[in-house]
């Protein structure tokens, strides 16, 4: 079996920021901030209005569960289906043959 990672443009932090939030599977994992100046982007805040708004102990909660059950992206061996859209930092783990097909 195979996991599929999934990304999309949240409100985080009591709809403080907006990031980009991974999830496996639709579990929250992991996010990536936004550089300054995120949120003067018309776009991006439409986007991020139409997904789900996260909290810290949702992520939190998201990634206990996916390590309890060894399927956390970040620190289990997993096969994922598009490791491509993994964070920048996950992708050295992966061979040029997961990232290709």
């Amino acid at each position: 079996m195979s996991y599929t990672v999934s990304t999309s443009h949240c409100w985080y932090n009591d709809q403080r920021i907006i990031v980009r939030m991974y999830f496996l599977e639709g579990v929250p994992f992991t996010f990536d901030e936004l550089p300054d100046g995120h949120l003067y982007d018309r776009s991006l805040i439409e986007e991020a209005n139409k997904n789900q708004s996260l909290e810290v102990d949702d992520v939190y909660a998201g990634s206990n569960y996916l390590i309890l059950e060894q399927a956390h992206p970040c620190f289990d061996d997993i096969p994922i289906k598009n490791p491509k859209i993994l964070p920048e930092d996950l992708i050295p783990y992966f061979t040029k043959e997961d990232l290709l097909g």
